[in-house]
């Protein structure tokens, strides 16, 4: 895995495009909480940086929202970079898009429409 070029010395390890493999977009988006945080990012204002972690939220501890981001981050679904104190999560569009034409766009119509059928999905006890 290569590093972007680093903005901090907190700069974070993303895969590059070529890097980004199917399987692994694919099992991040299989998770009902990383969907979440996905269909969240894709409804941010163009030309926004991203969100930090704290407005995004998740009826999950701490931890394992951590854990959902890097999943989303290493498949290269999600790019994180730091902002002072504040991680801001993007969603990676455009590459997506490029390696997976239709891809990011069938998902997140068929998330919007199970989201209707059947109602927001709760947290496991």
């Amino acid at each position: 895995m290569t590093t972007a070029a680093p903005l901090s010395s907190r700069a974070l390890d993303h895969p590059t495009r070529a890097e980004i493999r199917l399987e692994g977009v694919l099992h991040a988006l299989s998770d009902p909480m990383r969907l979440r945080v996905v269909r969240q990012l894709a409804g941010c204002e163009p030309g926004l940086d991203g969100l930090s972690c704290s407005q995004i939220d998740l009826p999950v501890t701490k931890s394992t929202s951590t854990h959902h981001f890097r999943v989303l981050r290493e498949s290269g679904v999600i790019q994180q970079i730091y902002r002072g104190t504040a991680k801001l999560n993007g969603l990676r569009r455009e590459d997506l898009d490029a390696l997976f034409p239709g891809l990011l766009d069938s998902i997140l119509a068929a998330a919007a429409h199970q989201a209707q059928r059947t109602g927001p999905r709760k947290a496991a006890p």
